[in-house]
């Protein structure tokens, strides 16, 4: 959740936590509110004035997601929880995509609600802080996708998908790896384009920012200019972007679901047993607020 004003990344990352595969979720996200503040404040450096705003809008947040969402999530885990075991297609993964969509787009407007008043009061130098951090993610972000030799970008991509993969349904045996190899080598994934488009949103973002500092906006007139900015950190303007990602979306489906089927039995049921724990940690959060 880091601010429709900073990017999406973060909000997804509380949504995704149900299948980040940590082995102790509630303890997680019981340190999630303090560890959003400080990813926050690295990026922004609150004054004292800006700091118990900000803090408190993010735990606003977190109490209105542990009461409203989590419910939600332990619901679909447990829909989850009997397809896994099963054969998919591409259309069932794309369907499952849409409902993380449609519940992503929810955390961004509850985001957006309650730090608008901290957006509006940023200052000149912590828009230079931003500009700096973002400067260093996007380094990190070449570091991590951009390799200049295309066989190192190959191997990081293998591993990154095995990784993921592994979280799931534990080891990945020979036959599923190279399943992996062939089909990321015919992915219509472009990491250039996805840097280009990662700057344009951060431009976006800052550009937004400082139209609504300089016209001295209230919450109520940045509302719904910042409802606007979000909506285009999930879905770009640039035409040709958005097909680009329903192409890669499609083909990310049809991924998803030639791996899931080419998994055993055995991989099945651990992924069943996995989902069913983030499932019970899910509820014990609810009902116990630990």
């Amino acid at each position: 959740m880091r601010l429709s004003f900073l990017n999406r990344g973060l909000i997804i990352g509380v949504l995704m936590l149900l299948l980040a595969g940590c082995s102790a979720v509630r303890f997680a996200y019981n340190q999630a509110p303090e560890l959003v503040y400080w990813r926050l404040d690295g990026y922004v450096d609150f004054d004292g004035e800006q700091a118990p705003p900000a803090r408190g809008a993010v735990n606003q947040w977190f109490e209105w997601h542990r009461n409203t969402q989590l419910p939600d999530y332990a619901t679909l885990l447990v829909k989850l929880q009997a397809e896994v075991q099963q054969p998919t297609t591409a259309a069932q993964v794309c369907r499952w995509w849409d409902e993380i969509e449609k519940r992503r787009d929810l955390l961004l407007d509850q985001a957006t609600l309650r730090l608008t008043p901290v957006a509006l009061t940023l200052k000149p130098e912590q828009f230079e802080n931003i500009e700096e951090r973002y400067a260093k993610s996007n380094k990190d972000f070449r570091k991590e996708y951009l390799q200049e030799d295309p066989q190192d970008r190959r191997e990081a991509a293998v591993k990154r998908v095995i990784d993921r993969s592994e979280i799931l349904y534990g080891r990945i045996e020979g036959s599923q790896r190279e399943l992996i190899e062939r089909q990321l080598a015919g992915s219509p994934f472009d990491p250039q384009r996805w840097y280009n488009e990662r700057r344009r949103r951060q431009q976006d973002v800052l550009q937004t920012l400082r139209q609504l500092q300089a016209g001295k906006a209230t919450a109520q007139q940045a509302q719904p200019v910042l409802r606007a900015l979000a909506q285009r950190l999930v879905e770009s303007p640039d035409e040709s972007y958005r097909r680009y990602m329903a192409q890669l979306t499609a083909y990310n489906c049809e991924f998803a679901a030639q791996l899931h089927n080419a998994t055993t039995p055995a991989q099945r049921r651990t992924a069943a047993g996995k989902l069913k724990g983030w499932e019970a940690d899910l509820r014990a959060l609810v009902s116990n607020g630990t």
